[in-house]
């Protein structure tokens, strides 16, 4: 079983994540993810002007300084970057970690940033489609040794070599999202790992585990895909604290769902666990304060020992 963590690259400084980031290497965990966001979300006018880090320039620092985690992001928001420069800059982030990168990009959804720096928003329906074409594009790029030539609606390529292209191997594509019409469709057709949000407040249990992967494979069927093939992942939202009124808090202040890892040691290993026996590939957890690196420390001792 691997775990690993989504550190958080807003209202915080980078020191305190170098720190985290030095930890996650000498300790348990198996991968560090970032978000991909331009102002904090999730976009109150009043803490626009704190820190918000850009997430591959974050990523490619990170690559540079470890040499055991395996780096991506939570995900990346496609109408941020033309997918082909997405591309390219995940090359080059897997050649400076060895292979340790995966490429996870989602539709975007935060109305606000594109607004304040200038970004078409368009509506939720071309964002799909922009997505599952950018997808298209960038699994052609990763997969081909011959450059790309791409007509699409809304990204074309003309004979465009990716070079230098995977480290050792094809990056592998996260389709951020479970959306049951488009997204998981879009993940059956060209992505390579599959992630269940639990800050989209779904509840974080076996059983909504199982129907969403039950939607991945009708549409893994109707493509003529191997549901085999793709990896299975959950982001859990957690606080570890012995506090019940704090650990209510952080899932009403959140709008999380029933299930999610927020209590003492006991009780986050129980849904840990719960989540383990579904055959989960990989959890991330997420939440964990980046200005109290000892919490990292903490949680890695409390929990993640328990399933060593």
């Amino acid at each position: 079983m691997e775990f690993g963590a989504q550190v958080g690259c807003y209202r915080n400084k980078w020191d305190d994540i170098k720190t985290v980031v030095e930890k996650l290497e000498a300790g348990r965990w198996g991968s560090l993810w970032f978000a991909d966001h331009y102002l904090p979300p999730p976009g109150r006018k009043e803490e626009e002007h704190l820190t918000a880090h850009e997430g591959f320039t974050l990523i490619a620092a990170v690559a540079g300084m470890t040499e055991k985690l395996r780096l991506g992001h939570l995900v990346l928001g496609n109408t941020y970057r033309n997918p082909a420069l997405a591309a390219k800059m995940a090359a080059t982030v897997d050649q400076i970690s060895h292979g340790r990168f995966c490429f996870s990009i989602g539709a975007a959804w935060f109305k606000r940033e594109h607004e304040a720096y200038g970004w078409e928003f368009p509506s939720m329906r071309e964002r799909q489609d922009r997505l599952e074409e950018a997808c298209e594009l960038v699994r052609a790029l990763f997969r081909s040794d011959e450059p790309v030539t791409f007509k699409g609606k809304y990204y074309q390529l003309d004979d465009a070599p990716l070079s230098p292209g995977g480290y050792d191997k094809p990056i592998p594509i996260m389709v951020g999202g479970t959306g049951e019409k488009r997204t998981l469709r879009t993940l059956a057709k060209y992505g390579d790992v599959f992630n269940l949000d639990g800050w989209a407040g779904g509840p974080m249990t076996a059983e909504y585990f199982h129907y969403k992967i039950g939607i991945l494979q009708k549409h893994c069927d109707n493509v003529g895909r191997d549901i085999s093939e793709i990896r299975k992942t959950i982001l859990m939202p957690t606080l570890l604290t012995d506090d019940p009124e704090a650990a209510k808090g952080f899932l009403t202040n959140r709008n999380l769902g029933t299930g999610t890892a927020a209590g003492n040691r006991n009780y986050i290993i129980d849904r840990v666990a719960e989540i383990v026996e579904t055959g989960v590939d990989e959890i991330m957890f997420g939440g964990i304060l980046t200005d109290h690196p000892d919490e990292f420390d903490r949680f890695e001792e409390e929990v993640l020992s328990a399933f060593d």
